[in-house]
């Protein structure tokens, strides 16, 4: 037995017998080992994937770059996790360079573990500060696996836990007129992603972040943007909010701020916001969220990710994959077309077979591409916003042999 057999055997028994039966089914079976930049080997180094899903994000910036184990390994000589009790030179560093970098306003955070946690702070924020109960979402978003996000998700995540927290209700994405009727002067957020990635990319339709901020203002409910895979350079900008003329009342963010190395997230809130930590600064805690080490690896991807010179990098390679998803349109019409902002791309398809095809084509053609969960229509492509121009086209030629076999497969199916 091989060694990377004995470690797929140990995971079923111990970690997840479910997900060893889901590879075994989809005859993906890849044990993660090296990982470098944008590259990740099999255990046994068989194998070598280009990662196209990073994590949703975490890997923006490739796997270890060099810059943040450096920034990881040099501040290990004098920091550890930190106490959250106490004042942290860390975390006002990074929160300050946070209040830079993004617009006027938007000033005081709070850092977290994980995006699940960052959203339940803010929500938890958003009923504090208003004194409301009542939370909006979108159809089809994801916020996380935690009670508060969990429950601002859709019914397919929560209902085997049982029931859904109070006080939340869904509209449809891009629909204000919806969202017009069902917020009162009871809601006290209206939550969203930016662009909701696990609905597979759908671009905001002209006008309607903009609308929804409008009507956020009417009724004094606040809006709160989840960027924790929008964020962080991924679509050219910054912050994605950016391409459309709205700032929200809290943002989030998460995954990318990690740098792949050290688990971090933030909630960023609206100045007069902090004012519901005022009678009990202590009443939200989180042990292990801004880690002093987890600030030094932050601080050193907005560097990083904040550059013009790096920005424009990334709007380039989306230019470039724009330019080739034209062509691919072209030989796979029937097929295939792009949703696109930046390097946040999603291959929307035929059907609801076609991207959990895509997806086990793309393995085996050396890519690591996932469907979206709650749109299985559509192949998520995040590749690492470090690639070059050669590695994007090797990119374009696997998607377009992962798309013929998908199509050769599609044939079978209907005779």
């Amino acid at each position: 037995m091989s060694k990377k057999q004995d470690v797929i055997d140990q995971f079923a028994r111990h970690v997840s017998s479910g997900k060893v039966a889901f590879f075994e089914m989809a005859g993906i079976d890849f044990v993660l080992g090296r990982r470098e930049g944008p590259y990740l080997w099999d255990y046994e180094g068989e194998k070598r994937l280009i990662d196209c899903h990073c994590n949703g994000g975490v890997f923006n910036l490739g796997h270890r770059h060099p810059a943040v184990v450096a920034a990881l390994r040099d501040n290990l000589a004098s920091l550890d996790i930190g106490n959250h009790h106490l004042i942290s030179a860390e975390r006002a560093k990074l929160a300050a360079q946070l209040a830079d970098l993004t617009p006027p306003g938007l000033t005081y955070t709070v850092f977290g573990v994980g995006g699940g946690e960052a959203i339940d702070l803010a929500i938890k924020v958003a009923r504090g500060f208003t004194g409301r109960q009542e939370i909006i979402s979108v159809k089809g978003g994801y916020h996380g696996h935690t009670g508060l996000a969990l429950a601002a998700g859709d019914e397919k995540y929560y209902r085997p836990f049982g029931e859904p927290a109070p006080g939340f209700r869904q509209v449809a994405f891009g629909d204000g007129a919806a969202l017009a009727t069902a917020v009162t002067p009871q809601t006290a957020a209206v939550i969203l992603e930016t662009i909701p990635a696990t609905s597979g990319m759908p671009l905001p339709p002209d006008g309607y972040l903009p609308q929804v901020r409008q009507i956020c203002e009417k009724h004094g409910t606040l809006l709160i943007l989840d960027e924790v895979q929008a964020g962080l350079g991924r679509t050219g900008k910054l912050w994605a909010f950016e391409h459309f003329g709205v700032v929200p009342d809290i943002m989030v963010i998460g995954k990318g701020l990690s740098g792949g190395l050290y688990p971090i997230s933030a909630t960023i809130l609206r100045t007069d916001l902090e004012s519901v930590f005022h009678a009990d600064p202590f009443i939200h805690i989180s042990t292990f969220g801004g880690a002093e080490l987890g600030c030094a690896v932050a601080a050193k991807v907005l560097e990083i990710s904040s550059a013009p010179a790096f920005l424009q990098h990334v709007n380039e390679m989306a230019a470039l994959f724009a330019e080739g998803f034209a062509q691919l349109q072209a030989e796979h019409p029937s097929l295939v077309r792009l949703r696109q902002k930046g390097l946040m791309m999603g291959i929307e398809m035929e059907s609801e077979f076609c991207g959990p095809f895509f997806t086990k084509a793309a393995y085996d053609h050396g890519l690591l591409s996932v469907y979206a969960n709650n749109d299985k229509r559509v192949a998520q492509l995040l590749p690492p916003l470090i690639i070059d121009h050669s590695l994007a086209q090797d990119i374009l030629e696997r998607v377009d042999a992962a798309l013929t076999q998908v199509e050769q497969i599609l044939r079978q199916i209907t005779g």
